[in-house]
């Protein structure tokens, strides 16, 4: 169990690395003044080594700006760089048929999209929380208009472009969730009506489809019906993912004054996972599993990538603080420890990205086309937030 004063520790902890370190790292020197949005293609010490642009982390970057300057502090240089972010997005990030890159030149020249549309949900947050910030209530309108196509996209009746036909179709677990979290910020920031029943439903589909009490596990992918499909891609496991699922879900759970269904729900996904996931003999959450354990096709399946240790602070956390149950703090110290141990750069801030097994830097890259400033930010910003109202309340009874 956690003490009062590890909690205060832990609550100045997270608010610490965030604004000494982690934000420091990106902010100023990624303002891209010249062409809007941000360069964040950089190095260990911070240096550039791309200055293409990833559209869906432009997005995610302008979202943690505006929620900063929402949440934290009303910082003007933070306000600034979420309106560079608005503006590169809304300037060069939407091809003529509505759907966004996913790749541009700094510039803002298209060169890739994606059969997905990922990009379009970080747009949404990001226009919501810049809405929020700015008080335009002409980009909260975007938000809105953007959050209907993505609806439209969720539920097929407006398609993506694909190069090839699925022959063997497959339901996936990231739309539901990364809907049921563009649904809550909007709610959050600058409100939609759509929004509460939108989250009821993703949340009983990933229930029905995708969460098997029988295996104790949450499938990233399975058959149109729910059944597993038994070849490799089918059977591969992603802990990290799931468990990023599990907090979005406790989330909505502590939204709802601690509805008992749904934390029940998110600790059982967090349970399943963390079993699945944790590697016993180096520590931190494994990349891929296979759910009957037979080999997985991916090569990095044993490595640590940032993101899955970010998701599963997150979520051992938020589950303590919903239920006291003593393994959440116990799991919690756990990967808190080996994440800031392993993955933090002490020298020139941030996190690296991608570490070995036995927790060996693999690379030295801090942000690249995948890797920007939102999973670590996100989870350093929630975390201190939800001890500190945490704290607040216990001085209050």
């Amino acid at each position: 169990m956690y003490t009062k004063k590890e909690l205060h520790d832990l609550r100045d902890f997270y608010h610490d690395q965030l604004l000494k370190d982690t934000i420091p790292f990106w902010f100023p020197r990624s303002y891209d003044r010249e062409y809007g949005g941000f360069l964040l293609m950089r190095d260990a010490d911070g240096s550039l080594i791309d200055d293409d642009k990833a559209v869906w982390i432009q997005g995610r970057t302008t979202w943690l700006l505006a929620t900063l300057y929402n949440t934290v502090e009303k910082r003007p240089e933070w306000l600034e760089g979420a309106k560079l972010g608005y503006d590169f997005l809304i300037k060069h990030c939407f091809d003529a048929d509505g759907q966004m890159f996913f790749h541009t030149t700094r510039d803002g020249r298209p060169l890739r999209k994606r059969r997905y549309f990922f990009s379009e949900t970080f747009a949404v947050i990001a226009f919501a929380a810049y809405a929020k910030a700015s008080g335009d209530e002409q980009v909260a309108e975007q938000a809105r208009l953007l959050f209907s196509r993505c609806l439209a996209y969720a539920s097929g009746e407006l398609e993506l472009p694909s190069k090839f036909t699925d022959t063997r179709p497959v339901r996936g677990i990231g739309v539901p969730m990364i809907m049921m979290n563009t649904a809550q910020q909007l709610r959050a920031t600058i409100g939609d009506e759509r929004c509460d029943d939108a989250i009821d439903n993703w949340i009983r589909e990933i229930e029905q489809y995708f969460v098997k009490d029988d295996m104790k596990c949450v499938m990233e992918q399975v058959a149109p019906d729910g059944e597993i499909i038994d070849h490799i891609d089918g059977r591969t496991l992603n802990p990290g993912h799931a468990i990023e699922g599990a907090w979005f879900i406790l989330h909505e759970a502590k939204v709802r004054n601690n509805d008992p269904d749904l934390t029940r729900l998110g600790c059982k996904m967090l349970d399943y996972m963390w079993a699945r996931g944790w590697d016993e003999e180096h520590g931190g959450i494994l990349y891929f599993r296979d759910v009957y354990h037979k080999p997985v096709q991916e090569y990095w399946q044993d490595m640590k990538f940032w993101w899955s240790q970010n998701e599963t602070i997150i979520a051992t956390l938020l589950a303590y603080m919903m239920t006291g149950e003593e393994k959440y703090a116990k799991w919690h110290q756990m990967i808190h420890n080996y994440a800031y141990k392993h993955f933090h750069d002490p020298v020139n801030g941030e996190w690296f990205g991608y570490l070995h097994r036995d927790g060996s830097i693999a690379q030295t890259a801090k942000g690249n086309l995948f890797k920007g400033p939102f999973h670590l930010p996100r989870q350093e910003w929630y975390g201190y937030l939800l001890l500190d109202e945490y704290l607040k309340k216990r001085l209050s009874e």
